[in-house]
């Protein structure tokens, strides 16, 4: 590889999306019917694939000039931007399968969808009339697939998925955000907006068509994911903003959501909008990325993980373990959150052998175990030690027991009994037996006896159902 030093595992902290601490609650009935159903689901998929994937490397920000990208020194930047804008005329994912996608996904037990339509490179995976930087100008351009983005949601819609579009608010590829007049320093736009104005209303007239061509031409969309929230009204910019440690412009960057919200929800009835971290009428639902929120919240939110180390393809990912991934869930889900676990195809079109097989393996799980994480809402004692609380809409109790890789079974599961069961027994999911408990000194005893524990089948974490 050329531009070697760009392709590795680049520390990402830098340009993680923190949680918004302000929530605004939606008012529309159709909205707020739709976010009842998304926080039913509690598990999905996020996918991101773009150029980047040919040379497997991070998505998108090794074009940005920040302190925490590390480029090859020996190449200029000039040189690395035209070999980055020129991978275009090398993506040719011929082998690209959706369905091996949703397959891969439904096996996983996953129930919606986000897939990166355009990252912040620009590169846009559906066939965009507003520029040729796209799948459908590139060598794929003949394939029967080449609209990428309208076969991967159908594949995922014949599972029965809700569909979640994201969209890079930022676009560094075109000439309204950065202007090949300045240097390209960061993230932010490259010229004075208040100097402007006629370039930054054509780059907010080029946002709104490629977020209309998406909401009216691409069946039924769920959620509109929108990415880069450091696009947004100055106003808006406050001290958990400032936190994030990227230079703010004097200027604002509004793109003018009211405008295209009204236009995604004529189109879309009650779409969940999900604009990150500009808390407010079109942040629906909270997306801390990379990280679990230390406590519960009473607002809607979804941790947003890699299964590897990163969001995109790369040779050789650090995967995390199925029982790595069915604890964050479970934690997560009881902290009153959904898991979006991130995936990234290979350069040819197709989901690595090994993601397919770890989504598998969590799956399973959730097979034997999912009662006590699909449709379910918080306990206000929703965590003891090493066992997390849940409860179903008809006041059904659950305790999950997360068991550490390589560690067995114990014979006996206790908890305060803060989280009282009624009765003498609990029922294990995996296999339906019922146990007896016991009330001693303030916990709640459960025994397992060996036979049971034999023949449990999901060892990652046991789940006992209660009223």
């Amino acid at each position: 590889m050329f531009f070697c030093a760009a392709h590795g595992a680049i520390a990402q902290e830098d340009n993680l999306h923190h949680q918004s601490s302000v929530y605004e609650a939606p008012t529309d009935p159709e909205v707020v019917a739709k976010l009842d159903k998304w926080q039913d689901l509690k598990f999905g998929m996020i996918v991101h694939w773009g150029v980047y994937a040919v040379p497997g490397m991070i998505e998108s920000w090794a074009l940005c000039s920040e302190d925490w990208i590390n480029r090859d020194s020996t190449v200029s930047y000039h040189e690395f931007k035209d070999w980055y804008w020129g991978l275009k005329d090398e993506f040719n994912p011929v082998d690209f399968d959706p369905d091996q996608w949703a397959d891969a996904a439904d096996a996983a037990g996953m129930k919606y969808l986000v897939f990166t339509t355009k990252h912040h490179d620009g590169f846009n995976m559906f066939d965009t009339q507003q520029t040729d930087y796209k799948i459908t100008a590139g060598p794929f351009k003949n394939h029967p697939k080449a609209n990428v983005a309208k076969h991967v949601f159908e594949a995922f819609r014949k599972k029965g998925f809700m569909i979640g579009a994201y969209f890079s608010k930022p676009d560094w590829h075109s000439q309204y955000y950065w202007w090949d007049k300045y240097a390209t320093a960061d993230r932010n736009n490259n010229y004075d907006i208040r100097k402007n104005e006629w370039r930054w209303n054509m780059f907010k007239e080029y946002t709104y068509n490629q977020i209309s061509e998406l909401m009216h031409d691409y069946g039924s969309v769920d959620i509109l994911w929108l990415d880069g929230g450091w696009v947004r009204p100055l106003e808006t910019v406050n001290d958990e903003v400032r936190a994030w440690g990227a230079r703010i412009p004097e200027w604002s960057q509004d793109i003018d959501m009211p405008k295209i919200a009204r236009m995604a929800r004529e189109a879309q009835p009650g779409i969940l909008m999900v604009d990150r971290t500009v808390h407010g009428p079109y942040e629906n639902y909270q997306t801390p990325e990379q990280s679990i929120p230390k406590e519960q919240l009473d607002v809607p939110w979804e941790s947003c993980m890699t299964l590897g180390h990163a969001w995109g393809y790369h040779e050789h990912q650090n995967y995390k373990s199925v029982n790595k991934v069915v604890h964050t869930l479970v934690e997560v889900v009881a902290k009153g959150g959904s898991l979006l676990l991130g995936v990234g195809p290979s350069p040819e079109g197709l989901l690595p052998d090994e993601d397919v097989k770890r989504l598998k393996g969590i799956g399973d799980w959730l097979e034997v175990n999912g009662d006590a994480i699909y449709g379910t809402r918080t306990v206000t004692y929703y965590q003891d030690d090493n066992v997390y609380f849940t409860q179903g809409k008809q006041g059904e109790k659950y305790a999950i027991v997360l068991i550490e890789e390589g560690m067995e079974i114990p014979n006996t599961v206790s908890w305060s009994d803060e989280q009282d069961v009624k009765g003498k027994k609990v029922t294990l999911l995996d296999g339906g037996k019922s146990l007896r408990i016991a009330k001693t000194a303030g916990e709640v005893v459960v025994t397992i006896p060996q036979k049971i524990r034999n023949n449990i089948t999901q060892k990652d974490a046991i789940v006992f159902t209660f009223q």
